[in-house]
């Protein structure tokens, strides 16, 4: 793994100096835009709108519209933004994980101590385990100011970046549901269901199935065979009466664990 920033992490007056690396992959297939007369790759070129021509990249610059006219950021500017969080991850306060909302995760990475850093680092990791909080920290990443969680898994700090409030849309133009009346028995089997279905969170056991599927597909297309497709199986209720399909439902699950 290749580091994406190096800095440190702020923990009161200690400052912790780490690398970090991506903790996350993609298992989406690598797919090629090609033309479709000849099987060429089809590439994406940056194009003076003016000119039509090619721009190299080392010839492209960032630029702000402001007034009408474009303004011309430099990397010094970026850095001069806020030279402390290109450089720091400071924990501001520290959170209860279990109170952030799922919606503001976003992508994870792991802090690697460097060697002089590794009592500091070892302090913060078994503090943060034993007293089950979490960093709330910001810094600058690609240009980009980002707030994070700084948690631990196993023996490792892990920074997931979050998004900030702004970033949430609101939900004022979503249809919502408030005025339709459940009925207590419905509800009970509701939860009946949910009950049913519970289970203990066991990410191993979920694998990318699609992508799977879709590579036996390109594999048998390469052997000049057609794949074996899966037909699919609607499930239909018997009647449109929410109690009754709860029950079905219910039974269903039923046999399924019985199975």
């Amino acid at each position: 793994m290749r580091s994406i920033w190096k800095g440190s992490i702020g923990f009161g007056l200690v400052n912790i100096p780490i690398k970090l690396f991506s903790a996350v992959q993609s298992s989406n297939l690598d797919l090629d835009m090609l033309d479709s007369k000849d099987h060429s790759k089809i590439h994406f070129q940056r194009v003076n709108e003016k000119t039509n021509k090619e721009v190299p990249f080392d010839k492209i610059v960032k630029g702000y519209k402001y007034n009408e006219e474009y303004i011309i950021l430099e990397d010094k500017d970026f850095e001069d933004a806020s030279p402390e969080k290109t450089k720091i991850i400071e924990i501001e306060n520290f959170v209860e994980l279990s109170e952030v909302n799922p919606m503001y995760f976003e992508t994870s990475y792991y802090a690697q101590a460097e060697k002089q850093g590794l009592k500091a680092y070892s302090l913060l990791l078994k503090s943060l385990q034993k007293s089950n909080k979490a960093g709330l920290g910001r810094f600058v990443l690609r240009n980009n100011e980002n707030l994070c969680i700084i948690h631990p898994v196993n023996e490792v700090i892990v920074i997931t970046k979050i998004r900030f409030a702004e970033e949430i849309r609101d939900v004022e133009d979503i249809l919502s549901p408030e005025s339709i009346s459940i009925s207590k028995k419905e509800l009970d089997m509701g939860l009946a269901l949910i009950n049913q279905y519970s289970d203990k969170f066991q990410i191993e056991q979920y694998r990318d199935e699609y992508h799977s599927e879709l590579l036996k597909i390109i594999e048998a297309k390469a052997k000049g065979k057609r794949a074996t497709i899966k037909k699919m199986k609607p499930i239909e209720a018997t009647g449109d009466d929410l109690y009754d399909q709860l029950i079905q439902s219910l039974n269903g699950s039923s046999r399924k664990k019985g199975a």
